[in-house]
């Protein structure tokens, strides 16, 4: 279980790791150490998530905590907990077919949104890998979704 750090460290942290320019150099870091740096740490690894980009049609990479459910990635779209979704998430729900770059090896998943009994579960899995997830989620209105990646 990590360590349950207070409220404002667990909002900083977030805010941070949202950032552009961190999330530009997370990416960079991953890509050119085969995964060996820039992942990890707060309890999850870091996974390179590369969706299609819903206007565009582009690909869009983008470094996400993750957390291991048998097969599966459980990713978090709580965007540190601000009221705005971020746009990967809803570039999963109009092409839900991604690849995933995990310390170099790049697979191909499917995504979905867990719903019902499925996020009831993966709930408790995620806090318990980083507590912040509970503070993000009374920090704004709409619901956090859970996505899991299913390999393809």
């Amino acid at each position: 279980m990590a360590r349950r750090l207070p409220r404002a460290v667990n909002i900083a942290i977030g805010e941070i790791l949202v950032s552009r320019p961190v999330t530009r150099f997370n990416r960079w870091l991953l890509r050119r150490s085969g995964g060996r740096l820039g992942g990890g740490g707060l309890g999850m690894e870091v996974i390179l998530v590369t969706t299609r980009g819903r206007r565009s049609g582009e690909p869009r990479s983008v470094p996400l905590g993750a957390v291991h459910d048998g097969t599966n990635w459980v990713v978090i779209a709580s965007n540190a907990g601000h009221d705005q979704m971020p746009a990967w998430a809803l570039n999963l729900r109009s092409e839900p077919n991604v690849t995933v770059e995990h310390r170099g090896v790049v697979v191909p998943y499917r995504a979905h949104e867990a719903q019902g009994d499925e996020a009831d579960r993966l709930w408790p899995i995620v806090i318990d890998a980083y507590p912040g997830y509970a503070d993000y989620r009374t920090r704004t209105e709409r619901p956090i979704p859970l996505f899991v990646l299913e390999p393809a």
